[in-house]
């Protein structure tokens, strides 16, 4: 299953995005850090899958790495460190796992069963193709793989990912858009204790059909998973 999760840019964030160049306002959509707290409840969701974290800009994916705890592989990554994460993923020792595009090429782990994508490539459906290749192919225990993409709402980022999306629908892959609520803390970028992702309303549909994925706080008002 795809599923895109639209995230709202921060209110600092809009001002400078709408006055920004398109190649940067790409960028800017692109590390919204309102994700980081979204890929918490999502790592937090699937605690017991193998889990890839993946993302176009290194900078990005390093802080993301950084801030949720896991380790990274770039394309400055040694072949040893490859070589030690790879096996740690594959005997389940690691079961999570950030990558850049760099360092994703070329990269073989049908262990994974979900992927959360945080920046994809400018506009390109092949690669998203790729990537979605190698997480969804079928899993020895017939269990369903995941795929997420993470894109900032209302910016060039949502609208790169309606191409992919129709690229994708054409290739046979079930995808669902979903509204990620995220509330005041995390959307400044704050580290929610313990997030969790609660949906509202019925599951998704091939076609497209919508339901809202939410962030809340512990504690915070929200029907419990």
């Amino acid at each position: 299953r795809c599923t895109e999760v639209r995230v709202p840019l921060p209110s600092p964030r809009r001002l400078s995005y709408a006055a920004a160049r398109a190649r940067l306002q790409f960028r800017m959509a692109a590390e919204n850090p309102a994700k980081t707290a979204l890929v918490r409840a999502l790592l937090e969701r699937h605690r017991d899958d193998r889990i890839l974290v993946m993302a176009m800009y290194v900078e990005q994916i390093r802080e993301l790495a950084a801030a949720v705890s896991i380790p990274v592989l770039t394309g400055s990554s040694s072949q040893k460190r490859r070589d030690k994460l790879f096996a740690a993923f594959r005997n389940g020792e690691l079961r999570c796992l950030a990558v850049s595009k760099i360092g994703s090429l070329a990269l073989d782990l049908p262990e994974a069963n979900v992927a959360i994508q945080i920046s994809g490539t400018f506009g390109s459906r092949q690669e998203e193709a790729q990537r979605l290749g190698r997480i969804l192919r079928p899993k020895r225990d017939g269990s369903q793989a995941h795929f997420y993409s993470l894109v900032s709402a209302a910016t060039v980022e949502q609208e790169y990912a309606m191409h992919r999306q129709r690229f994708l629908c054409e290739q046979g892959y079930e995808y669902a858009i979903v509204d990620a609520e995220v509330d005041a803390g995390a959307a400044n970028g704050a580290a929610p204790a313990t997030p969790r992702a609660v949906d509202e309303g019925a599951a998704p549909t091939a076609a497209g059909g919508e339901r809202r994925l939410q962030l809340v706080r512990a504690g915070a008002p929200g029907r419990p998973r």
